[in-house]
């Protein structure tokens, strides 16, 4: 699947697009069966639920081929080259199990912004670095017909804001928190099982809280540019270096290529 000159123009307007119905019903529930028999044959250890939340749930499924088949055997692949550049993504061998679990609190809460990367207790990455990528692909594997079921939740255009501010900052200016800037208001996005969301980066994003009955299932797939070691923190302050497929809706001052 090839995006759009429209559906470029949105991204790189929004920071992030819904595709619908990219995966196949068959190969969804091939994912949420493997994933929901992990949870009845091994269950959950109460001390790591901060750990599994932050990073992954079924640790021994996410690099089998019912998830990561999800992206290399489905048109997600070739949406997210279109973007990028046929075969400038580097293959990726597993994929983050992100489910959530409905809350009893009322209120439930609000989200808040983020991008990935940024260490926390829980989440894996080193104190002192920034785990900054290329794209995430996120691949909704339940159904969210309305706001606060658990809804991947972006800030649209904040990718721009932050690539300003860090321009002026530097990217490590991120070490020290989220970017004191003025937010937009955040969108819960509307999917349904099948559906794939590419999003920048840079995008600030959360998850909703979840006052539905039913676990939230999503597979969150991060890419990373073939060159993006050797780009290292000039993606954060260039946002679309990496990015050959969306230079025909690039302004020409920020379209330099990725060797410069």
């Amino acid at each position: 699947m090839q995006l759009t000159l429209a559906q470029k123009k949105l991204f790189h307007e929004q920071g992030y697009i819904r595709l619908p119905g990219l995966i196949p019903p068959a190969m969804v529930r091939a994912a949420r069966r493997a994933i929901n028999h992990s949870l009845g044959d091994r269950g959950m250890n109460q001390s790591e639920l901060s750990t599994l939340r932050s990073q992954t749930y079924c640790r021994e499924v996410t690099n089998q081929p019912v998830i990561v088949d999800l992206y290399h055997r489905t048109p997600a692949i070739d949406a997210a080259e279109s973007l990028v550049g046929k075969g400038k993504l580097r293959p990726t061998g597993s994929g983050q199990i992100a489910l959530r679990f409905p809350t009893l609190a009322d209120p439930p809460g609000k989200p808040h912004p983020h991008v990935d990367g940024m260490y926390t207790p829980h989440n894996g990455m080193k104190e002192g670095t920034i785990g900054h990528f290329t794209m995430l692909v996120s691949v909704v594997l339940s159904d969210l017909p309305e706001p606060d079921m658990g809804n991947f939740t972006v800030w649209p255009g904040t990718h721009r804001l932050y690539e300003s501010y860090f321009r002026e900052h530097t990217p490590q200016s991120l070490l020290k928190g989220m970017p004191p800037v003025e937010m937009p208001p955040p969108t819960q996005i509307i999917a349904s099982a099948g559906d794939v969301v590419i999003t920048h980066y840079q995008l600030a994003h959360s998850v909703a809280p979840h006052t539905g009955p039913d676990i939230r299932y999503a597979i969150f797939f991060r890419l990373y540019h073939v060159d993006h070691d050797q780009i290292g923190w000039r993606c954060m302050t260039d946002i679309w270096a990496e990015w050959d497929g969306m230079r025909a809706v690039i302004p020409a001052a920020a379209a330099a290529p990725v060797g410069a």
